[in-house]
């Protein structure tokens, strides 16, 4: 009887410490310079095969990477009707999903991509990168990521979702926003629980390219560092970026692009929606609504972990201790 005890509490603390191990595999940091002929295990990253990515090409390039070396071509190609409602096309790259970060902890993530040419200039919607909150399998509901860089004719920008708020002022639709110091302009959804705020642009920006965001809010702060984020046809684009969600009113962003601090975003960042799960997710890719023609971007030098020295380089790191020898 006691060999049987013994034997029962050795599986137990066996089994406890497995899980424990999984628990704990989000900590390990996660590096993929896409080098060979599929995903690196070291990077933890797969491509998901299902209707929307099959619209999708997937190709590791030997020599187009930023070094000379290897780099991630991803293409998205016509998969559904033009103008098809609720299709869209992807070739989007995703973390495993037994690696993810709890939803309400900081983690560093970082990425280089290029835009293939012709980068695409018509008024559509199109998607670099999105980070997203798990939602459970058959919950209702539709959330929109809670940072996602973005490009629409021809200009790059970033955004943020939270749950609706009142907002403090609105102009007529269509547009934009003048926002007093401490507020930001958004795009009001109520129908959803969602609003979405604008919080970065690049060099190329115009008021009227932002007629969407035409009210504001002081639940979402953004912190501008000086720096516009970089034009998509200026080359390789380095991004830093440090999410923390926080519903709640806690949340903190910051992004880097080649090194340059572009903006510091805290407040109400994220959903809290009942059917949404514990975790953070990170996907990368051209995402598109439906629309003619091909669109390809490149993307090197993946890199994610909870310690910003492995994700933000010497540099910008020195904007945010600005320590003497910096």
């Amino acid at each position: 009887m006691k060999k049987v005890v013994a034997l029962a509490m050795f599986l137990t603390s066996v089994f406890s410490t497995s899980e424990a191990m999984a628990d704990e595999a989000y900590r390990a940091p996660l590096f993929d310079g896409f080098e060979g002929r599929t995903f690196s295990a070291e990077g933890g990253l797969y491509y998901k095969d299902n209707a929307e990515q099959r619209a999708g090409i997937v190709e590791f390039d030997p020599t187009a990477g930023r070094d000379g070396r290897g780099a991630l071509k991803l293409t998205v190609r016509p998969g559904c009707g033009v103008g098809a409602d609720g299709c869209s096309e992807r070739a989007e790259i995703w973390e495993r999903p037994k690696l993810r970060v709890p939803y309400d902890m900081p983690v560093w993530y970082g990425f280089a991509v290029k835009f293939a040419d012709p980068v695409p200039t018509d008024d559509h919607r199109y998607l670099i990168a999105q980070w997203k909150r798990e939602i459970d399998p058959g919950a209702p509901g539709d959330f929109s990521p809670f940072l996602a860089l973005r490009l629409r004719k021809g200009r790059l920008f970033a955004t943020v979702e939270a749950n609706h708020f009142a907002p403090v002022r609105r102009e007529p639709k269509d547009t934009p926003a003048r926002c007093g110091p401490g507020e930001t302009a958004v795009w009001l959804r109520p129908e959803t629980n969602q609003m979405r705020a604008l919080v970065a642009t690049d060099g190329d920006w115009q008021p009227e390219d932002g007629a969407l965001f035409n009210a504001c809010t002081d639940r979402i702060e953004v912190i501008d560092r000086g720096n516009p984020l970089p034009t998509p046809g200026s080359g390789w684009i380095d991004f830093a970026i440090m999410t923390k969600p926080g519903p709640d009113g806690t949340g903190h962003i910051e992004i880097f692009a080649n090194d340059k601090w572009i903006v510091t975003v805290k407040g109400y960042i994220g959903h809290n929606d009942p059917p949404l799960g514990d975790n953070q997710y990170f996907k990368f890719g051209p995402y598109r609504a439906a629309a003619q023609g091909e669109w390809t971007l490149y993307y090197d030098d993946f890199r994610r972990s909870l310690d910003r020295a492995d994700v933000l380089g010497r540099k910008a790191a020195c904007h945010l201790d600005v320590p003497p020898s910096c």
